[in-house]
């Protein structure tokens, strides 16, 4: 049986946001249980938003994607707060939170250039 891919599964920026998500499942999984419900929760709801946001809007118009794609921003800032937060609280190191801050430039660039793409492309 053949193997069904959406078009979506192809954008580099969006396997980033998934390898991002394991990295984040995986860092929570430290965190003490009395954080399943709060900061362990948000910031895996906030990495998975990244993903969704990317996905959802690369069925539509460049325009709403764009849209889409400022929401991915958005929750990639929401993730830098979660992680900030949870190094304050010492549930994970400075060298973690410093691991977690480069793969989050480096997904903001890239969501940043598609962006000007999608942009430069409707203006021509």
């Amino acid at each position: 049986m053949k193997n069904t891919k959406f078009k979506f599964e192809d954008l580099k920026v969006y396997n980033k946001a998934l390898e991002f998500i394991d990295m984040v499942y995986k860092t929570c999984e430290s965190f003490p249980k009395t954080e399943r419900y709060a900061l362990s929760s948000q910031f895996t709801r906030a990495a998975v938003s990244i993903a969704l946001n990317i996905a959802e809007g690369s069925s539509d118009t460049d325009k709403q994607f764009n849209r889409f794609l400022q929401m991915a921003l958005d929750s990639v800032n929401e993730c830098v707060v979660c992680s900030t937060v949870a190094k304050r609280q010492d549930y994970f190191s400075a060298e973690l939170d410093n691991e977690i801050r480069q793969k989050l430039v480096e997904l903001s660039k890239m969501i940043t250039s598609l962006q000007k793409y999608l942009k430069t492309k409707t203006n021509h």
